[in-house]
């Protein structure tokens, strides 16, 4: 039996970033897409329109940099796939894809396009849930759980519950047309296994924070998502009690999803101090260098998430005193956003500049 071929090496300097490139970085349209929306809910058009701006031409060069990835190193693509630590990123393929079409509808009015976008989500969350957990599930030389396991993983959650929020702005948001129940019901549906999805790995990222030791580097941002996990299931649950009086079957089981909504959040804010607090340990006690990584993204997105699920939240339940939360929040988000930005465009130029003059790039500290 002939040995099986080992992927291509990469050629050159240009070609290696593409190897290595990060299946995460979607959490940038994620983060962007998701800002946009808390802006032009919360009277910031102008900001609005500009984040939906710099959103369009990220998703676009995302995806050919993804494209170029499995083309020229599929075998690195699948090593990704088949590893248990970058393996949850693809799934911001999914979650990127449907808050653009949120974007798109809110912000632009463009409804047609993120219908197109939320049948290529829907998917992609078929192509990468089922590879995700097959490959990892058959997979024999597996790390132990403390090893394997990072907020990362939560980004499933996310995807899921994307699908049921852009669906549900897509059958009308609050005042859903006639024909929408189908729509509806796919979007319950998804909400319902992103529910299922958040209990048991919110439990083991719990066990992992207290009954394994944790460094400072194994304190990456993904575990932000723990709280944005919980946001966007609050944002997908609201958007479902909004739109019940459409539906009889929403209508029938609007008090479950109350009480099932209001309890995400309350655990999606009783993160916020926690992650904050860990945080300070990570950069001022410990003294772990402060340096962009586009696993940022995914501290920037559950900010803005935040924002927006309180403000629908406030809506759903008639409670006009929590909109004094995204008011401020959404200015936190938007500081992040800047910050993790201008990280991102001095990586890009220091990559360029290595490029041109063949040296590695220098860290940005």
């Amino acid at each position: 039996m002939m040995a099986e071929a080992a992927p291509p090496r990469p050629r050159g300097r240009l070609d290696e970033e593409l190897a290595s490139f990060f299946p995460g970085y979607f959490a940038l349209v994620m983060a962007t897409g998701i800002v946009s929306v808390a802006c032009s809910r919360l009277g910031l058009g102008g900001m609005a329109v500009a984040l939906l701006v710099v959103n369009v031409v990220a998703y676009g060069a995302l995806w050919t940099l993804t494209i170029l990835r499995l083309a020229r190193h599929g075998g690195r693509v699948w090593a990704d796939l088949t590893n248990h630590g970058r393996s949850p990123g693809f799934f911001t393929l999914v979650a990127g894809t449907s808050v653009l079409g949120v974007e798109l509808v809110i912000v632009a009015g463009l409804p047609g396009v993120a219908t197109v976008l939320w049948a290529l989500a829907i998917v992609l969350w078929v192509l990468v849930t089922y590879t995700f957990v097959a490959a990892l599930t058959v997979k024999r030389d597996k790390p132990p759980l403390g090893v394997g396991i990072n907020g990362g993983w939560l980004l499933a959650v996310v995807a899921t519950q994307s699908i049921a929020v852009l669906g549900v702005v897509l059958a009308g948001g609050d005042a859903p047309g006639p024909g929408s129940e189908l729509s509806l019901f796919i979007c319950l549906a998804f909400h319902l296994v992103g529910c299922f999805l958040y209990l048991p790995l919110i439990t083991i990222i719990l066990q992992r924070f207290t009954f394994s030791p944790l460094d400072p580097a194994d304190l990456t941002p993904p575990y932000w998502i723990s709280m944005g996990a919980g946001a966007i299931t609050t944002l997908a649950g609201a958007n479902l009690m909004l739109a019940a009086p459409s539906w009889t079957v929403l209508g029938e089981v609007r008090p479950f999803l109350v009480g099932f909504t209001l309890f995400f959040w309350a655990v999606a804010s009783w993160w916020i101090p926690l992650l904050v607090i860990l945080g300070v340990w990570r950069h001022v006690i410990a003294r772990f260098p402060l340096r962009y990584d586009p696993q940022y993204w995914g501290l920037v997105f559950p900010l803005g998430m935040y924002s927006v699920c309180t403000l629908r939240l406030a809506e759903a339940l008639e409670l006009p005193l929590l909109r004094s939360i995204p008011a401020v929040f959404v200015y936190v988000a938007l500081g992040a956003w800047a910050l993790t930005f201008f990280g991102l465009v001095r990586r890009t130029a220091q990559v360029l500049r290595a490029l041109a003059t063949r040296r590695p790039p220098v860290e940005v500290r």
